[in-house]
């Protein structure tokens, strides 16, 4: 058990009452196509489960698999204790006090249908000797269409825009970069946008990136759903789903060689199945 200050309560309850209405939204669209699928949830805790001991917190996996969706996880986690001091170096004001403070949502969906883009979505409050937010949403179509992928960015753009005139574009830019994979030259998806290190130097600044990150979260809610009614109902042919089976080999490289979110829940001693919930449940490399 580990105790929260007012600014690390609030953000652990939006995390919360995000991931509510997410998953009650998921479960809408699966009872629209005729399915009956329903999140499963199983809390975790760092101590009592003996992933680390001496350290506090844990989280709620909740994982669906369906119709439309073929394996979604949406997770939240509440977690404090000292970084292991080779990792503390590369964390931001870790160096000297190893101390910290992390709480978020985590939700990554793969589709059933190659024509239902997958998405993930992060957002995350951090302390250390500083505090920030970070996070972000990226679009992943193993068979990209235009009209989605400016819907999704349009949507990100408005949730940027009461935050500064370049705001969307240096976030998007920050996403095209990230989500790339050297060793195969290509881009993980149409991108979206990533950011990191919102400082929170004081209560003004707290308000600010906290709205930001609760405008993500809301625009993520609003278009995503938009996305998958639109798709959800297209045939496909035993070549797409090749095309979505070899795209999500990808995918996966990306998550497991360059994600910071992976290395962080594994060098923080994180719920496993929690943190690997973002591979798909079938993949295939040509």
């Amino acid at each position: 058990m580990i105790s929260l200050d007012p600014q690390q309560q609030a953000a652990r309850t939006w995390f919360e009452s995000l991931r509510d209405r997410i998953c009650a939204e998921f479960e809408a669209i699966e009872a629209e196509a005729g399915g009956d699928a329903r999140f499963s949830y199983t809390p975790w805790d760092r101590e009592a489960d003996g992933i680390a001991p001496g350290d506090g917190g844990g989280g709620v996996r909740g994982v669906m698999t369906g119709q439309v969706f073929e394996k979604v996880g949406v997770n939240v986690s509440t977690v404090g204790g000292q970084f292991a001091p080779d990792f503390a170096a590369s964390i931001h004001g870790a160096g000297d006090d190893p101390s910290f403070f992390a709480t978020g949502i985590s939700l990554v969906a793969h589709m059933a249908n190659p024509h239902v883009p997958a998405v993930h979505m992060n957002t995350r409050f951090l302390a250390t000797t500083k505090r920030w937010f970070g996070g972000g949403a990226d679009l992943n179509p193993p068979i990209p269409y235009t009209e989605d992928t400016d819907a999704f960015h349009a949507r990100l753009r408005a949730a940027c825009a009461p935050f500064g005139p370049d705001v969307y574009e240096r976030y998007a830019k920050w996403a095209e970069d990230y989500f790339y994979i050297p060793h195969r030259g290509v881009h993980r998806g149409v991108g979206g946008i990533f950011y990191d290190h919102l400082e929170c130097g004081d209560d003004a600044e707290y308000d600010r990136n906290f709205q930001l990150t609760q405008a993500v979260g809301e625009a993520f809610l609003d278009i995503y759903p938009q996305i998958v009614r639109r798709r959800m109902g297209l045939p496909f042919s035993e070549a797409e789903r090749e095309q979505q089976l070899i795209w999500r080999g990808r995918y996966a490289e990306f998550n497991l060689v360059y994600d910071r979110g992976t290395l962080f829940g594994l060098k923080t001693g994180g719920n496993i199945d929690a943190i690997l919930m973002s591979l798909p449940p079938l993949a295939k490399w040509s």
